[in-house]
Protein backbone atom coordinates (compact mmCIF):
# COMPACT_ATOMS: atom_id res chain seq x y z
CA UNK A 1 0.00 0.00 0.00
CA UNK A 2 1.78 3.08 -0.77
CA UNK A 3 1.88 6.41 1.81
CA UNK A 4 -1.10 8.69 0.31
CA UNK A 5 -3.33 5.33 0.50
CA UNK A 6 -2.44 4.13 3.87
CA UNK A 7 -2.80 7.85 5.33
CA UNK A 8 -6.57 8.23 3.95
CA UNK A 9 -7.56 4.83 5.04
CA UNK A 10 -5.49 3.78 7.92
CA UNK A 11 -3.60 6.09 9.62
CA UNK A 12 -6.27 9.16 9.53
CA UNK A 13 -9.41 6.80 11.05
CA UNK A 14 -6.45 6.04 13.86
CA UNK A 15 -5.84 9.98 14.64
CA UNK A 16 -9.14 10.66 14.96
CA UNK A 17 -9.75 8.14 17.38
CA UNK A 18 -7.31 9.31 18.94
CA UNK A 19 -7.76 12.77 19.30
CA UNK A 20 -11.57 12.11 20.18
CA UNK A 21 -10.36 10.00 23.20
CA UNK A 22 -11.75 6.76 21.58
CA UNK A 23 -8.36 5.03 21.97
CA UNK A 24 -4.51 5.77 22.62
CA UNK A 25 -1.92 5.38 19.30
CA UNK A 26 1.47 5.24 20.15
CA UNK A 27 4.29 6.01 17.76
CA UNK A 28 7.30 3.01 18.52
CA UNK A 29 10.33 3.50 17.06
CA UNK A 30 14.09 2.47 18.36
CA UNK A 31 16.66 5.16 18.66
CA UNK A 32 20.72 3.86 18.76
CA UNK A 33 22.60 6.36 20.58
CA UNK A 34 26.65 5.89 19.70
CA UNK A 35 28.79 7.62 22.14
CA UNK A 36 30.93 9.66 19.38
CA UNK A 37 30.92 13.08 18.31
CA UNK A 38 27.82 14.77 16.72
CA UNK A 39 29.00 17.15 15.10
CA UNK A 40 27.38 20.90 14.50
CA UNK A 41 27.93 23.97 12.53
CA UNK A 42 30.93 25.94 13.71
CA UNK A 43 32.82 29.07 11.76
CA UNK A 44 35.92 30.07 12.94
CA UNK A 45 38.33 32.48 11.21
CA UNK A 46 41.41 30.47 12.97
CA UNK A 47 41.76 26.42 13.27
CA UNK A 48 40.42 25.53 16.44
CA UNK A 49 40.50 21.68 17.95
CA UNK A 50 37.31 20.96 19.39
CA UNK A 51 37.13 17.70 22.24
CA UNK A 52 35.54 14.72 21.33
CA UNK A 53 33.86 11.79 22.75
CA UNK A 54 35.74 8.10 21.21
CA UNK A 55 34.19 4.82 21.37
CA UNK A 56 31.51 2.86 19.56
CA UNK A 57 29.20 1.88 22.73
CA UNK A 58 25.60 2.24 22.05
CA UNK A 59 23.01 3.52 24.15
CA UNK A 60 20.02 1.70 22.93
CA UNK A 61 16.19 3.77 23.51
CA UNK A 62 13.45 1.71 22.34
CA UNK A 63 10.03 4.07 22.79
CA UNK A 64 6.71 4.71 22.25
CA UNK A 65 5.03 8.16 21.59
CA UNK A 66 1.42 9.29 22.33
CA UNK A 67 0.29 10.95 19.15
CA UNK A 68 -1.44 13.92 21.47
CA UNK A 69 -0.51 13.71 24.61
CA UNK A 70 3.70 13.34 23.61
CA UNK A 71 4.10 11.40 26.59
CA UNK A 72 6.65 8.89 25.66
CA UNK A 73 7.47 5.30 26.98
CA UNK A 74 10.79 3.99 26.83
CA UNK A 75 12.62 1.14 27.46
CA UNK A 76 16.75 1.69 27.32
CA UNK A 77 19.87 -1.01 27.17
CA UNK A 78 23.24 -0.56 26.28
CA UNK A 79 23.14 -4.14 24.26
CA UNK A 80 20.56 -4.64 21.41
CA UNK A 81 16.94 -4.41 20.37
CA UNK A 82 15.25 -7.21 19.47
CA UNK A 83 11.46 -8.94 19.69
CA UNK A 84 12.24 -9.29 23.49
CA UNK A 85 12.76 -5.76 23.78
CA UNK A 86 9.58 -4.39 22.02
CA UNK A 87 7.28 -7.15 23.75
CA UNK A 88 8.38 -5.10 26.97
CA UNK A 89 7.65 -2.03 26.01
CA UNK A 90 4.14 -3.11 24.74
CA UNK A 91 3.38 -5.06 27.82
CA UNK A 92 4.49 -1.59 29.82
CA UNK A 93 1.91 0.36 27.66
CA UNK A 94 -0.83 -2.08 28.58
CA UNK A 95 -0.01 -1.69 32.21
CA UNK A 96 -0.20 1.97 31.77
CA UNK A 97 -3.37 1.97 29.99
CA UNK A 98 -6.55 1.12 31.45
CA UNK A 99 -7.68 -2.70 30.96
CA UNK A 100 -10.29 -2.04 28.52
CA UNK A 101 -8.79 0.64 26.78
CA UNK A 102 -8.57 0.73 22.94
CA UNK A 103 -4.85 0.65 21.90
CA UNK A 104 -2.94 0.92 18.42
CA UNK A 105 0.96 0.98 18.21
CA UNK A 106 2.39 1.96 14.88
CA UNK A 107 5.67 0.88 13.69
CA UNK A 108 7.93 -0.17 11.12
CA UNK A 109 8.48 -3.72 8.86
CA UNK A 110 12.14 -3.94 11.18
CA UNK A 111 11.67 -8.60 11.73
CA UNK A 112 11.72 -7.51 15.63
CA UNK A 113 8.54 -5.63 15.26
CA UNK A 114 6.84 -8.13 12.91
CA UNK A 115 8.23 -11.79 14.47
CA UNK A 116 5.28 -13.85 15.72
CA UNK A 117 6.69 -13.81 19.34
CA UNK A 118 5.98 -9.59 19.23
CA UNK A 119 2.64 -10.19 17.28
CA UNK A 120 1.59 -13.15 19.79
CA UNK A 121 2.76 -10.63 22.50
CA UNK A 122 0.26 -7.71 21.33
CA UNK A 123 -2.36 -10.30 21.12
CA UNK A 124 -2.03 -11.30 24.61
CA UNK A 125 -2.25 -7.41 25.94
CA UNK A 126 -5.13 -6.40 23.40
CA UNK A 127 -2.66 -4.03 21.23
CA UNK A 128 -3.10 -3.65 17.36
CA UNK A 129 0.08 -3.12 15.34
CA UNK A 130 -0.53 -1.24 12.53
CA UNK A 131 2.34 -1.40 10.12
CA UNK A 132 3.95 1.42 8.09
CA UNK A 133 4.45 0.82 4.61
CA UNK A 134 8.08 0.35 3.71
CA UNK A 135 10.23 3.31 3.68
CA UNK A 136 8.14 5.27 5.47
CA UNK A 137 10.13 6.60 7.99
CA UNK A 138 8.11 10.35 7.34
CA UNK A 139 4.96 9.02 8.72
CA UNK A 140 6.64 7.55 12.16
CA UNK A 141 6.24 10.32 14.60
CA UNK A 142 8.40 9.68 16.95
CA UNK A 143 11.27 10.06 13.90
CA UNK A 144 10.83 13.81 14.70
CA UNK A 145 11.38 13.38 18.63
CA UNK A 146 14.42 10.99 18.13
CA UNK A 147 15.74 13.98 15.73
CA UNK A 148 14.82 16.50 18.70
CA UNK A 149 16.77 14.80 21.42
CA UNK A 150 20.01 14.93 18.79
CA UNK A 151 19.63 18.21 18.49
CA UNK A 152 19.09 19.01 22.32
CA UNK A 153 21.93 16.96 24.12
CA UNK A 154 24.32 15.80 21.66
CA UNK A 155 25.25 18.28 18.56
CA UNK A 156 27.93 19.67 19.28
CA UNK A 157 28.18 18.52 22.73
CA UNK A 158 30.96 17.06 25.02
CA UNK A 159 30.76 14.35 27.36
CA UNK A 160 33.71 12.78 29.36
CA UNK A 161 32.33 9.27 29.22
CA UNK A 162 29.73 6.76 28.62
CA UNK A 163 27.82 7.36 32.15
CA UNK A 164 27.50 10.64 31.10
CA UNK A 165 26.17 10.67 28.03
CA UNK A 166 23.70 7.71 28.71
CA UNK A 167 22.68 10.11 31.76
CA UNK A 168 22.28 13.06 29.04
CA UNK A 169 19.87 11.44 27.06
CA UNK A 170 18.02 9.99 29.83
CA UNK A 171 17.43 13.47 31.24
CA UNK A 172 16.53 14.62 28.48
CA UNK A 173 14.00 12.48 27.43
CA UNK A 174 12.62 12.20 31.13
CA UNK A 175 12.31 16.24 30.83
CA UNK A 176 11.04 16.95 27.57
CA UNK A 177 7.43 17.69 28.34
CA UNK A 178 8.26 19.88 30.60
CA UNK A 179 10.96 21.69 29.16
CA UNK A 180 10.01 22.29 25.60
CA UNK A 181 5.97 21.32 25.63
CA UNK A 182 5.89 24.65 23.21
CA UNK A 183 8.55 23.03 20.87
CA UNK A 184 7.18 19.61 20.88
CA UNK A 185 3.92 20.46 20.29
CA UNK A 186 5.07 22.17 16.74
CA UNK A 187 7.48 19.78 16.23
CA UNK A 188 5.02 17.11 16.68
CA UNK A 189 2.21 18.04 14.73
CA UNK A 190 -0.19 15.56 13.20
CA UNK A 191 0.77 16.13 9.45
CA UNK A 192 2.41 13.75 7.41
CA UNK A 193 4.27 14.61 3.78
CA UNK A 194 3.69 11.52 2.10
CA UNK A 195 6.13 10.65 -0.74
CA UNK A 196 4.83 9.16 -4.12
CA UNK A 197 7.90 7.00 -4.37
CA UNK A 198 9.04 5.83 -0.85
CA UNK A 199 12.24 4.13 -2.17
CA UNK A 200 13.91 7.05 -3.38
CA UNK A 201 12.98 8.75 -0.14
CA UNK A 202 15.15 6.41 1.90
CA UNK A 203 17.96 6.51 -0.62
Amino acid sequence: MDQKRFLENIMRPLLEDCKAGKRDLQFMDASHFVFGSFVCVLWCLFRKWMRAASGRQRHNVLGALHATTHQITTIVNDTYVNAETVCELLRKLRMQAAPDRLITVVLDNAKYHTCDLVKKCAAECFIDLCFLPSYSPNLNLIERYWKYVKRTCLYGKYYADFNAFKSAIDVCIHNSLFKDKEKLETLLTLNFQSFENAQLYAA
